[in-house]
């Protein structure tokens, strides 16, 4: 590119920064602010065989000092890969292009790598989603944050240490001089993510990527950590990039919004715009697509029983003064082993039919209440009388729980052999009969799980679980990692196959959006104990204990 060419591109972002002309109603305009960041048609393409595959399509977009965008679409659209091409840490073989890339007055496209490893960290940073593995497990949390310290900074050890116990604790962590020597096993899911932010924000950048940083925690934390980006934003001024499939959490922190669908932008504007009046079909899909009691048909979720009484129905699973409780490795008084209880005294019952929500946010005892049911834990007090039929469970993860080394037909085949099964083509038959049913292509059952996407592998993880043909199914988070258009997509196929199979469900989630929509019944739970439980209108309406107040009020709108 010529010297001359290149001031053209230039004073052309300068003068039309988002690529192409928006209407300026203020949301991408603050006063004072000035232009931080402006993209001019950027791609992002893996080389292969015949055809470039290309992921990232020609977007140009502009981003503002202290302004918050947010960039949503489905899993694919290309989200990620922009971040990813924006901060210099694309894969290998990945080819980038652009006409441009200005990031505080620098184009990123001409700049030495050098530069930019001094530029990523010092003055722009990114939080992924899954801080766990974005973390070494090997070292302390605190040496990790030090190290952008070291790289960005000249100061001594110990002032490197205050630093980041202190950043720590702008960061909401507390005991933040006993975090610092912690390994990342040893702190929660919303406590690596602050360590995350903190990591992010020690060396104060202009601007800050959050690349889906609240997918995977509940929906408490999950405000939490949203109130500490915003909050990170409005005292130091960073500009944020805000990458999400969840609608809720644009809204709610966002000032503008583009909407990405197949390596392109769709739609662009301001957060009310978006919401208020969707030009392009997309995005009105997404917002279609989002979870809400406002979008609940009764009709269509409610069970079996519908709305009878309790005395009425007939109970499948009746669970009484059940009781979990792990022994820790910390030697306590007099030797003995310190006793936790993940579960304590609850009651409840499962109605044939009805599907039965249980809430609550990490680590109140859901999945291991679940576990108990479903026979995975036999180190319990108390009663659980189940159906004669053993329950399956649906996980969260569909691929840390498919056998990633067999077909998908062996997966489905398997436990039809160990019922007792001989007949192969009988095997092949049922399987190919539930792949169609969760739908899915008979042909998948040649492939492995690593050729799926994440909504087909939960599809294939449901399969699995009707197999053997159980009357309840327990569903452990089985939506929370998928975006809101596959989410939907399972949560229909699910309200299907229940209908159709006269079965029962004990769905567990920390999305209330998604409990108001589909269950019949919610249990809140809350430090192992079950505080409330109610039809999810009369939960919403009326709320009996303050924690059930403390989740609502944490939903995003």
């Amino acid at each position: 590119m010529s010297e001359r060419m290149y001031e053209n591109i230039q004073e052309n972002i300068r003068k039309n920064p988002g690529g192409r002309p928006e209407k300026n109603t203020g949301e991408n305009r603050r006063e004072g602010s000035d232009l931080l960041l402006a993209v001019r048609n950027l791609s992002v393409a893996f080389p292969g065989g015949k055809r470039e595959a290309t992921v990232v399509d020609t977007i140009s977009f502009s981003l503002r000092t202290g302004e918050v965008l947010g960039i949503v679409g489905e899993s694919g659209s290309g989200k990620s890969m922009t971040a990813l091409a924006l901060m210099g840490l694309l894969k290998k073989g990945a080819v980038r292009s652009a006409d441009a890339i200005l990031f505080d007055g620098k184009d990123l496209n001409r700049v030495s790598a050098e530069e930019y490893r001094d530029i990523r960290g010092r003055s722009m940073a990114m939080i992924f989603q899954e801080p766990m593995t974005s973390l070494n497990p090997v070292y302390t949390v605190g040496n990790q944050v030090e190290e952008m310290l070291k790289l960005h900074a000249h100061l001594s050890k110990e002032e490197r240490k205050q630093k980041t116990i202190q950043a720590f604790e702008e960061a909401g962590i507390r005991d933040s001089a006993e975090v610092w020597g912690k390994y990342p096993h040893q702190l929660s899911g919303g406590q690596r993510q602050r360590v995350m932010i903190a990591m992010a924000m020690i060396c104060e950048p202009k601007l800050l990527i959050a690349d889906e940083p609240t997918t995977a925690l509940d929906v408490t934390i999950q405000a939490r950590i949203l109130a500490l980006i915003k909050k990170l934003n409005r005292e130091h001024g960073t500009a944020v990039i805000l990458i999400s499939h969840d609608l809720g959490v644009i809204r709610n922190i966002c000032d503008r919004t583009l909407v990405m669908y197949q390596g392109k932008i769709v739609e662009r504007g301001s957060i009310e715009e978006i919401f208020s009046n969707p030009k392009e079909n997309y995005t009105r899909t997404l917002l279609d697509a989002v979870p809400g009691i406002h979008k609940r048909d009764d009709a269509k979720a409610a069970g079996a029983y519908g709305t009878a009484a309790a005395e009425y129905r007939d109970i499948l699973v009746s669970v009484r003064d059940l009781t979990v409780a792990y022994k820790g490795n910390k030697e306590g008084l007099f030797g003995r082993r310190r006793v936790t209880e993940a579960v304590s005294h609850i009651d409840f019952d499962i109605y044939k039919g009805e599907i039965l929500g249980l809430v609550g946010e990490s680590g109140c005892g859901k999945s291991t209440t679940a576990k108990a049911i479903a026979g995975l834990i036999d180190s319990y007090t108390g009663t659980i009388t189940p159906d004669n039929r053993k329950p399956q469970m649906v996980f969260q993860d569909p691929y840390g729980s498919l056998n990633p080394c067999k077909t998908i037909g062996w997966i489905l085949e398997e436990p039809l052999k160990m019922q007792g099964m001989k007949r192969a083509v009988d095997r092949v038959a049922k399987a190919k009969e539930l792949l169609a049913e969760v739908g899915l292509p008979v042909e998948y059952a040649a492939r492995y799980p690593r050729d799926l996407s994440g909504g087909q592998r939960q599809r294939v993880a449901i399969a699995a679980a009707l197999i053997t043909g159980p009357q309840l199914l327990i569903l452990d988070e089985p939506v929370s990692a998928l975006d809101v258009t596959v989410q939907a997509q399972i949560l229909d196929l699910l309200q299907r196959i229940r209908r159709q199979h006269n079965l029962t469900y004990l769905f567990i989630s920390h999305d209330m959006n998604v409990i108001y929509q589909i269950c019949d019944r919610v249990c809140v739970m809350t430090q192992g104990t079950i505080v409330e439980t109610a039809a999810p209108r009369e939960l919403i309406a009326n709320p009996k204990h303050e924690y059930t107040r403390q989740l609502l009020a944490s939903v995003p709108e």
